[in-house]
Protein backbone atom coordinates (compact mmCIF):
# COMPACT_ATOMS: atom_id res chain seq x y z
CA UNK A 1 0.00 0.00 0.00
CA UNK A 2 1.36 3.11 -1.23
CA UNK A 3 2.42 5.25 2.06
CA UNK A 4 -0.24 8.08 2.52
CA UNK A 5 0.12 11.86 1.73
CA UNK A 6 1.39 14.07 4.50
CA UNK A 7 -0.69 16.90 5.38
CA UNK A 8 0.12 20.07 5.93
CA UNK A 9 0.40 20.26 9.44
CA UNK A 10 2.26 16.82 9.89
CA UNK A 11 5.10 18.83 7.64
CA UNK A 12 4.97 21.52 10.32
CA UNK A 13 4.92 19.28 12.92
CA UNK A 14 8.45 17.57 11.53
CA UNK A 15 9.43 20.78 11.10
CA UNK A 16 9.07 22.41 14.27
CA UNK A 17 10.29 18.71 15.92
CA UNK A 18 13.12 19.05 13.51
CA UNK A 19 16.94 18.56 15.95
CA UNK A 20 18.56 20.34 12.93
CA UNK A 21 16.19 23.33 12.94
CA UNK A 22 16.38 23.89 17.21
CA UNK A 23 20.23 23.45 16.42
CA UNK A 24 20.12 26.20 14.20
CA UNK A 25 17.49 28.69 16.24
CA UNK A 26 19.54 27.79 19.19
CA UNK A 27 22.90 28.71 17.59
CA UNK A 28 21.41 31.39 16.65
CA UNK A 29 20.22 32.40 19.64
CA UNK A 30 23.80 32.37 21.56
CA UNK A 31 25.97 33.71 18.78
CA UNK A 32 23.31 37.33 18.23
CA UNK A 33 24.12 38.75 21.37
CA UNK A 34 27.73 37.36 21.32
CA UNK A 35 28.20 39.33 17.55
CA UNK A 36 26.42 42.11 19.62
CA UNK A 37 28.89 42.64 22.49
CA UNK A 38 31.89 41.75 20.30
CA UNK A 39 31.31 44.79 17.86
CA UNK A 40 29.31 47.18 17.22
CA UNK A 41 27.52 46.63 14.22
CA UNK A 42 24.74 45.55 15.61
CA UNK A 43 22.62 47.95 18.27
CA UNK A 44 20.80 46.59 21.37
CA UNK A 45 17.48 47.34 19.78
CA UNK A 46 18.24 44.12 16.98
CA UNK A 47 19.66 42.14 19.55
CA UNK A 48 16.51 42.16 21.76
CA UNK A 49 14.17 41.70 18.64
CA UNK A 50 16.11 38.68 17.79
CA UNK A 51 16.06 37.20 20.40
CA UNK A 52 12.39 37.88 21.10
CA UNK A 53 11.26 36.46 18.16
CA UNK A 54 13.81 33.46 18.69
CA UNK A 55 11.82 32.79 22.31
CA UNK A 56 8.72 32.88 20.45
CA UNK A 57 9.71 30.78 18.20
CA UNK A 58 10.51 28.13 20.42
CA UNK A 59 7.59 28.78 22.64
CA UNK A 60 5.15 28.05 19.53
CA UNK A 61 7.24 24.79 18.76
CA UNK A 62 6.48 23.77 22.34
CA UNK A 63 3.10 24.33 22.47
CA UNK A 64 2.87 22.88 18.98
CA UNK A 65 4.55 19.56 19.89
CA UNK A 66 2.34 19.22 22.91
CA UNK A 67 -0.58 19.39 20.85
CA UNK A 68 0.52 16.96 17.93
CA UNK A 69 2.63 14.31 19.78
CA UNK A 70 1.69 12.39 22.92
CA UNK A 71 4.50 12.85 25.38
CA UNK A 72 4.95 9.57 27.90
CA UNK A 73 6.88 9.21 31.16
CA UNK A 74 10.08 6.91 29.98
CA UNK A 75 10.60 3.93 32.65
CA UNK A 76 13.46 4.13 34.53
CA UNK A 77 15.71 0.53 35.10
CA UNK A 78 17.27 1.73 38.54
CA UNK A 79 14.58 -0.06 40.71
CA UNK A 80 14.17 -3.21 38.33
CA UNK A 81 15.84 -6.75 39.49
CA UNK A 82 17.23 -6.62 36.50
CA UNK A 83 18.12 -3.56 35.13
CA UNK A 84 19.61 -4.87 31.41
CA UNK A 85 16.33 -7.28 31.05
CA UNK A 86 14.13 -4.74 31.64
CA UNK A 87 15.78 -2.38 29.36
CA UNK A 88 15.35 -5.40 26.42
CA UNK A 89 11.78 -6.02 27.55
CA UNK A 90 11.11 -2.02 27.69
CA UNK A 91 12.49 -0.93 24.32
CA UNK A 92 10.80 -3.93 22.47
CA UNK A 93 7.42 -2.35 23.84
CA UNK A 94 8.40 1.34 23.15
CA UNK A 95 8.86 0.56 19.25
CA UNK A 96 5.95 -1.86 18.92
CA UNK A 97 4.11 1.31 21.05
CA UNK A 98 5.67 4.03 18.64
CA UNK A 99 4.70 1.75 15.55
CA UNK A 100 0.94 2.10 16.25
CA UNK A 101 0.89 5.56 17.18
CA UNK A 102 2.71 6.11 13.46
CA UNK A 103 0.03 4.04 12.10
CA UNK A 104 -2.99 5.53 13.56
CA UNK A 105 -1.18 9.24 12.92
CA UNK A 106 -1.39 8.31 9.16
CA UNK A 107 -5.00 7.17 9.40
CA UNK A 108 -4.31 3.64 9.48
CA UNK A 109 -4.55 1.18 11.97
CA UNK A 110 -4.22 -2.79 11.97
CA UNK A 111 -5.25 -5.12 14.77
CA UNK A 112 -5.25 -8.87 15.63
CA UNK A 113 -7.60 -11.80 16.96
CA UNK A 114 -9.33 -10.86 19.96
CA UNK A 115 -9.19 -7.15 19.43
CA UNK A 116 -10.85 -7.38 16.44
CA UNK A 117 -14.45 -7.64 18.36
CA UNK A 118 -13.21 -5.23 20.59
CA UNK A 119 -12.44 -2.28 18.18
CA UNK A 120 -16.01 -2.85 16.52
CA UNK A 121 -17.58 -2.26 19.52
CA UNK A 122 -15.46 0.65 19.68
CA UNK A 123 -16.43 2.15 16.44
CA UNK A 124 -19.84 1.76 17.13
CA UNK A 125 -19.60 3.02 20.48
CA UNK A 126 -17.75 6.14 19.28
CA UNK A 127 -20.14 7.24 16.63
CA UNK A 128 -23.36 7.13 19.38
CA UNK A 129 -21.27 9.11 21.31
CA UNK A 130 -19.76 11.52 19.00
CA UNK A 131 -22.99 12.22 17.37
CA UNK A 132 -21.18 12.27 13.74
CA UNK A 133 -23.84 12.41 11.13
CA UNK A 134 -24.97 10.36 9.46
CA UNK A 135 -25.84 7.74 12.59
CA UNK A 136 -25.25 4.81 10.09
CA UNK A 137 -23.22 1.58 9.54
CA UNK A 138 -22.89 -0.29 6.23
CA UNK A 139 -21.82 -4.29 7.08
CA UNK A 140 -20.85 -6.64 4.63
CA UNK A 141 -20.36 -9.98 6.16
CA UNK A 142 -18.80 -13.17 4.32
CA UNK A 143 -21.02 -15.31 6.10
CA UNK A 144 -19.27 -19.04 5.88
CA UNK A 145 -20.71 -19.84 9.54
CA UNK A 146 -23.60 -17.67 10.60
CA UNK A 147 -23.19 -18.85 14.17
CA UNK A 148 -20.06 -17.30 14.05
CA UNK A 149 -22.41 -13.83 14.59
CA UNK A 150 -24.28 -14.85 16.91
CA UNK A 151 -22.02 -15.09 19.53
CA UNK A 152 -20.75 -11.63 18.92
CA UNK A 153 -22.58 -10.16 22.12
CA UNK A 154 -21.08 -7.33 22.79
CA UNK A 155 -20.55 -6.77 19.05
CA UNK A 156 -24.89 -7.31 18.84
CA UNK A 157 -25.29 -5.05 21.81
CA UNK A 158 -23.69 -1.90 20.79
CA UNK A 159 -26.12 -2.64 17.34
CA UNK A 160 -29.13 -2.56 19.07
CA UNK A 161 -27.69 0.93 21.33
CA UNK A 162 -26.79 2.44 17.47
CA UNK A 163 -30.65 1.59 16.58
CA UNK A 164 -31.66 2.66 19.76
CA UNK A 165 -29.95 5.98 19.51
CA UNK A 166 -31.67 7.01 16.30
CA UNK A 167 -29.26 5.23 14.07
CA UNK A 168 -29.48 3.01 10.48
CA UNK A 169 -27.71 -0.34 10.27
CA UNK A 170 -27.54 -2.02 6.86
CA UNK A 171 -25.99 -5.75 6.96
CA UNK A 172 -25.32 -7.88 3.90
CA UNK A 173 -25.11 -11.04 4.54
CA UNK A 174 -22.84 -13.04 1.62
CA UNK A 175 -23.34 -16.77 1.27
CA UNK A 176 -22.23 -18.79 -1.45
CA UNK A 177 -24.74 -20.44 -3.59
CA UNK A 178 -23.78 -23.98 -2.77
CA UNK A 179 -24.58 -23.60 1.18
CA UNK A 180 -27.83 -21.45 0.48
CA UNK A 181 -29.18 -24.91 -0.58
CA UNK A 182 -27.79 -26.85 2.44
CA UNK A 183 -30.99 -27.07 5.31
CA UNK A 184 -28.61 -26.55 8.36
CA UNK A 185 -26.93 -23.10 6.77
CA UNK A 186 -30.18 -22.10 5.93
CA UNK A 187 -31.90 -22.74 8.98
CA UNK A 188 -28.94 -20.63 10.77
CA UNK A 189 -28.82 -18.22 8.42
CA UNK A 190 -32.62 -17.30 9.09
CA UNK A 191 -32.30 -17.63 12.95
CA UNK A 192 -29.36 -14.83 12.23
CA UNK A 193 -31.46 -12.68 10.01
CA UNK A 194 -34.84 -12.61 12.87
CA UNK A 195 -32.24 -11.99 15.26
CA UNK A 196 -30.48 -8.90 13.33
CA UNK A 197 -34.16 -7.85 12.56
CA UNK A 198 -35.47 -7.92 16.37
CA UNK A 199 -32.87 -5.06 16.74
CA UNK A 200 -33.74 -3.16 14.17
CA UNK A 201 -31.20 -3.91 11.57
CA UNK A 202 -32.19 -3.67 8.26
CA UNK A 203 -30.92 -7.08 6.51
CA UNK A 204 -30.09 -8.09 2.51
CA UNK A 205 -28.05 -11.32 0.95
CA UNK A 206 -25.95 -11.26 -2.15
CA UNK A 207 -24.62 -14.53 -3.86
CA UNK A 208 -20.83 -14.58 -3.59
CA UNK A 209 -20.30 -16.60 -6.63
CA UNK A 210 -22.04 -13.87 -8.80
CA UNK A 211 -19.70 -10.91 -7.06
CA UNK A 212 -16.54 -9.60 -7.70
CA UNK A 213 -13.29 -9.96 -6.36
CA UNK A 214 -13.26 -7.11 -4.85
CA UNK A 215 -16.76 -6.44 -3.86
CA UNK A 216 -16.47 -10.19 -1.64
CA UNK A 217 -14.68 -8.65 1.15
CA UNK A 218 -15.72 -8.46 4.69
CA UNK A 219 -16.32 -4.53 6.03
CA UNK A 220 -17.90 -2.38 7.70
CA UNK A 221 -18.06 1.08 7.04
CA UNK A 222 -19.00 3.90 10.20
CA UNK A 223 -20.46 6.53 8.64
CA UNK A 224 -18.40 8.70 6.95
CA UNK A 225 -15.30 8.36 9.28
CA UNK A 226 -14.15 4.84 9.57
CA UNK A 227 -13.96 1.62 7.94
CA UNK A 228 -13.08 -1.64 9.56
CA UNK A 229 -12.20 -4.06 7.35
CA UNK A 230 -11.14 -7.85 7.80
CA UNK A 231 -8.55 -9.46 6.03
CA UNK A 232 -8.58 -12.80 7.73
CA UNK A 233 -11.56 -14.09 9.02
CA UNK A 234 -11.39 -14.75 12.93
CA UNK A 235 -12.88 -17.94 14.08
CA UNK A 236 -15.40 -18.34 17.47
CA UNK A 237 -12.80 -18.46 19.87
CA UNK A 238 -10.65 -15.35 18.35
CA UNK A 239 -7.86 -17.45 18.27
CA UNK A 240 -6.93 -16.12 15.10
CA UNK A 241 -8.10 -13.05 12.40
CA UNK A 242 -6.48 -9.56 11.31
CA UNK A 243 -8.31 -6.69 10.40
CA UNK A 244 -7.40 -3.03 9.11
CA UNK A 245 -9.27 0.33 9.91
CA UNK A 246 -8.90 3.36 7.69
CA UNK A 247 -10.08 6.55 8.37
CA UNK A 248 -8.94 8.08 5.34
CA UNK A 249 -10.85 7.54 1.78
CA UNK A 250 -14.35 6.32 3.38
CA UNK A 251 -16.59 7.18 0.58
CA UNK A 252 -15.15 4.02 -2.06
CA UNK A 253 -16.14 1.47 0.50
CA UNK A 254 -19.77 3.24 0.66
CA UNK A 255 -19.75 3.21 -3.05
CA UNK A 256 -18.34 -0.60 -2.97
CA UNK A 257 -21.30 -1.60 -0.66
CA UNK A 258 -23.87 0.21 -2.57
CA UNK A 259 -22.69 -1.19 -5.73
CA UNK A 260 -23.55 -4.86 -3.84
CA UNK A 261 -26.99 -3.67 -1.57
CA UNK A 262 -28.25 -2.57 -4.85
CA UNK A 263 -31.26 -0.47 -5.54
CA UNK A 264 -35.45 -1.09 -6.28
CA UNK A 265 -36.50 -4.70 -6.91
CA UNK A 266 -32.81 -6.19 -7.23
CA UNK A 267 -31.53 -4.84 -4.04
CA UNK A 268 -30.21 -7.46 -1.43
CA UNK A 269 -33.32 -7.32 0.79
CA UNK A 270 -36.04 -8.41 -1.65
CA UNK A 271 -33.23 -10.69 -2.66
CA UNK A 272 -33.38 -12.00 1.11
CA UNK A 273 -37.33 -11.91 1.22
CA UNK A 274 -37.58 -14.34 -2.48
CA UNK A 275 -35.09 -16.40 -0.77
CA UNK A 276 -37.03 -16.92 2.41
CA UNK A 277 -40.38 -17.54 0.58
CA UNK A 278 -39.00 -20.54 -0.46
CA UNK A 279 -36.52 -21.80 2.83
CA UNK A 280 -38.48 -20.38 5.43
CA UNK A 281 -42.11 -23.24 4.49
CA UNK A 282 -39.58 -25.84 3.69
CA UNK A 283 -38.18 -25.42 7.09
CA UNK A 284 -40.72 -24.58 9.25
CA UNK A 285 -42.66 -28.13 7.72
CA UNK A 286 -39.28 -30.18 8.23
CA UNK A 287 -39.72 -30.94 4.16
CA UNK A 288 -36.34 -29.95 2.69
CA UNK A 289 -35.89 -29.98 -0.83
CA UNK A 290 -32.49 -29.11 -2.34
CA UNK A 291 -33.73 -29.41 -6.05
CA UNK A 292 -36.41 -26.85 -4.75
CA UNK A 293 -33.81 -24.43 -3.02
CA UNK A 294 -30.76 -24.41 -5.60
CA UNK A 295 -33.52 -23.31 -7.97
CA UNK A 296 -34.42 -20.74 -6.12
CA UNK A 297 -30.95 -19.87 -5.29
CA UNK A 298 -30.45 -19.48 -9.20
CA UNK A 299 -33.48 -17.12 -9.46
CA UNK A 300 -31.91 -14.61 -7.09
Amino acid sequence: MAEPRRDATSRVADLLSSPLVNGVFGFIGVATPLVGWLGDSISLHAVVVVETALVLLLVTGHIWMRRVYITLRRANNRNMDDAKYFDLVRSQLERELISDFGEIADGHLQVYAGEVPRLSVLLFQSLIDSGTEPQRVLAADLTTNPNLLTQRREYLAVNRRLIEAGGTINRLFIAYAADLVREDYARALLQLVNHHRSLGVTCGIAVRDRLRADQAVDFVVVSRAAVLVEEDQGDADYTRGRSSVYFKQVDRWTGRFESIWGHGAGAAPFVLQAYEAVARPMLDAAAWDEAKAAEAVERL
